[in-house]
């Protein structure tokens, strides 16, 4: 899976494979919450809405701005489907790019 040409209004900006940033998805995935997010794409696509966080209290504003910080790291696809949005792990770009790091990572304890 490749990042998504930019046109739609519905679009988001991913950043291409070649210009993943090592430092950028280890941030990513250095906080908590969008950890919890990678490892629920691990298994496959979920819808946006679907995508749960264990603390029910985080803001809707704090969710937004972790899928963002994920899709701007080029971890996740963050795509339209219908009026919500699908979340994918890019999993084969980062196994491309980083071998191994993906599931080190996911797999720690």
């Amino acid at each position: 899976m490749t990042a998504p040409p930019n046109g739609s209004s519905h679009d988001l900006a991913h950043p291409q494979e070649q210009d993943l940033d090592l430092t950028q998805v280890l941030f990513a995935l250095s906080d908590p919450g969008r950890l919890e997010i990678v490892r629920q794409l691990r298994d496959g696509p979920v819808e946006m809405a679907q995508c749960n966080l264990a603390d029910p209290t985080v803001a809707k504003s704090t969710k937004s701005h972790l899928f963002k910080v994920l899709r701007e790291a080029g971890v996740i696809l963050n795509l339209p489907k219908g009026r919500g949005r699908l979340l994918s792990l890019r999993r084969e770009e980062l196994d491309r790019r980083f071998p191994g790091l993906l599931d080190a990572v996911l797999d720690a304890s």
